[in-house]
């Protein structure tokens, strides 16, 4: 049962303290413990203000003198300022002092540049944000393997999430025996979910202040760092064309989209995925035959919170750019039509439509029927249209269209209505948001044909007719699914079992009530045929009350391996169950401080945005998402398989 709240909230006095909670999350203790002991250690600027009233604060005046007239979403190329204030401190500076703003800010003093950065950020300024410590590998080390195309797995090349074992170096016998063999600290991190890939050798990752970093696999020290202009979100994907070097592949949350050489982390090239000002890239590039496909999303339904703000402007897409240069092939937007004003608000703002249907997931790829298949989120202003919340087929040479299969009508929706349902941008519609988040899975089946088989937010798995999209072939529902729960960020497939991971938050913190008895958080093995549920694991609820930003449910992708299926849950644990049973093969809780290779104090939270990476003998993950209440952290953990003698890490 769902019942929505109907009272209105005070916009002037709610409209920031929501979009903080929103944006950043809430303290987690540990962490915030750690965070303040640093601060007092490292901070060169102390301006003894007080943050919980930063209209207050001496960069204020500055910001709206200097900035504010474009990133209100109103410029082209501007981030908006719902951006700027996930931007990480260091990047922020080193926009202003040598990166593209430095002729925008050259009158501003030092002083002044960093109060800017203290208003955005809400924090005082850590000199050491725009210089972090990092322990480089021996020069005189082994180095980068040769490069190995079928290791690469995962998110960018196979969204099945399915390892096979020999890749993987383990199997359901050897999860028992997996421990902690060095763990990384994150700097200045409160998220982890750039999705890790390992590689010749190295894991490649990206971060929150918008490092990517190349890992020595067995050791954990540095062997390159490049620095991004932004956080960056999307898994980290390699890829190698012809006699070409091999590359590295990501987009930071400012939408600009990188290339670097693998081995060395040299910048080869740079461009901007979309101009749109709230445009962002989260979904994880794929990448066949020298073309990396590009999802592109944005957070425009955080600009629309400003009753001001005309809503909307920005429309989904996937992009086709050469690997080696970067040059735009072609764009398959979501949206056929550009927005245009359908009336105005009861303030007195245009409504522009259609917007939205952001591309938040990895593109599957299909080369051997040039098709490639991605879904779409909600609509962002009224009327709603009949691409959102949808699945999309299109040719991987041209981008055409071949079909497009709605999975909820009538779904629009942004911030605004967190705020309040009668806030003048809120659309009628009011939601539910259910954007299609997860990338669907390309499955054989029995008959021979193809099925796109995907997993939605209201708890649903949907089998489709990769063909057309016009059938659905069967439905099972398994979560009980709401704008904070069903199928997040992915499921997985060994063969004809899927594995689905259920989210199903009772409090999702937006006025909605939720029945509990309902929910069914965990995960479910389901027969690709027929969708029958093969087995189901309801994960107990064992936060407490000292813990509320804890829950039992899995938002993170699954990641599968022969026999076995690894997730990730927002209680902090790795759990590992078997493929034919369900029964929990190994637990870890991540929830803990670590001493970490690089000695940065790094603490574990909730599990979300990316999932487990198996290579090599190893497991590679992420804990910590400071997002959307959930339980914030700064670690990447890297796990070994247990041979003659420990290999354990001091946790």
């Amino acid at each position: 049962m769902i019942r929505r709240r109907t009272t209105p909230l005070a916009y002037t006095n709610a409209l920031y303290s929501a979009l903080l909670i929103l944006v950043l999350g809430s303290a987690h203790p540990v962490l915030a413990a750690e965070q303040a002991a640093t601060l007092s250690s490292t901070d060169e600027f102390q301006s003894g203000s007080d943050f919980t009233d930063r209209s207050k604060l001496p960069g204020a005046g500055l910001y709206q003198k200097h900035c504010a007239s474009c990133h209100l979403g109103q410029v082209y190329k501007a981030p908006h300022q719902s951006w700027l204030e996930m931007m990480p401190q260091g990047a922020l500076y080193r926009t202003m002092s040598e990166g593209i703003m430095a002729p925008q800010a050259a009158k501003l003093s030092n002083k002044q540049r960093i109060a800017i950065i203290e208003y955005l950020t809400s924090r005082h300024f850590k000199s050491s944000a725009t210089d972090p410590e990092l322990t480089y590998c021996d020069a005189g080390g082994a180095g980068f393997a040769p490069w190995n195309e079928d290791e690469i797995t995962g998110w960018g090349r196979d969204t099945s999430r399915f390892v096979p074992g020999d890749i993987a170096g383990m199997d359901s016998d050897d999860l028992p025996n997996l421990e902690l063999k060095w763990s990384f600290g994150y700097p200045g991190a409160m998220r982890a979910r750039s999705q890790p890939v390992v590689a010749m050798g190295a894991v490649y990752t990206g971060s929150q202040d918008g490092t990517v970093y190349a890992l020595d696999l067995e050791t954990g020290c540095v062997r390159w760092a490049f620095a991004a202009s932004a956080e960056v979100r999307t898994g980290i994907v390699l890829g190698q064309h012809g006699s070409d070097r091999p590359l590295a592949f990501f987009g930071d949350i400012i939408a600009n989209l990188y290339a670097v050489d693998a081995r060395s982390g040299e910048l080869v090239w740079k461009i901007k995925a979309d101009d749109h000002p709230s445009a962002t890239l989260t979904g994880t590039p794929a990448f066949h035959d020298g073309v990396l496909y590009t999802p592109v999303s944005s957070l425009e339904v955080i600009a629309a919170a400003d009753p001001s703000y005309p809503c909307c402007t920005f429309r989904g897409k996937v992009i086709a750019v050469d690997g080696s240069s970067g040059t735009l092939r072609w764009v398959a937007p979501t949206l056929p039509q550009v927005p245009r004003k359908h009336g105005v608000t009861s303030a007195g703002t245009a409504i522009l439509s259609p917007s939205g249907a952001p591309v938040w997931s990895s593109p599957t790829l299909d080369p051997e029927n040039n098709r490639m298949f991605f879904g779409s989120g909600e609509n962002y202003s009224t009327p709603a249209d009949g691409n959102s919340d949808a699945i999309f087929a299109v040719r991987m040479d041209t981008g055409e269209r071949l079909w497009v299969r709605q999975v909820f009508a009538g779904d629009a929706w942004n911030v605004a209505c967190m705020m309040s349902v009668t806030h003048p941008n809120c659309p009628p519609e009011q939601g539910p948001d259910y954007d299609q988040g997860s990338s669907p899975l390309l499955i054989k089946g029995m008959d021979g044909g193809d099925l796109i088989i995907a997993g939605h937010k209201d708890g649903n798995i949907v089998a489709y007719d990769a063909e057309t999209g016009a059938d659905r072939k069967w439905v099972t529902k398994v979560g009980r699914g709401s704008i904070q729960g069903g199928v997040h960020f992915g499921m997985a497939a060994e063969g004809g079992r899927i594995y689905a991971p259920i989210n199903d938050m009772n409090d999702t913190r937006n006025g909605d009530y939720l029945d509990p008895e309902l929910a069914r958080p965990g995960v479910h093995a389901l027969n690709a045929d027929d969708g029958s549920v093969l087995w189901s694991h309801l994960q107990e609820n064992l936060c407490g009350d000292e813990r509320p930003l804890c829950d039992p449910g899995v938002s993170a992708p699954l990641t599968a391996l022969p026999d076995a299926v690894i997730a990730g849950h927002l209680d902090g644990h790795i759990r590992a169950y078997h493929g034919a049973t369900g029964a929990v093969l190994w637990d870890y809780d991540t929830a803990r401080q670590f001493s970490t290779i690089n000695g940065v104090p790094a603490s574990g939270g909730g599990i979300s945005g990316a999932g487990a990476t198996v290579s090599d003998g190893h497991l590679v993950i992420n804990s910590g998402y400071g997002l959307y209440f959930h339980e914030p952290g700064n670690a990447l953990l890297v796990f070994a398989v247990r041979r003659d003698e420990s290999i354990a890490a001091t946790p």
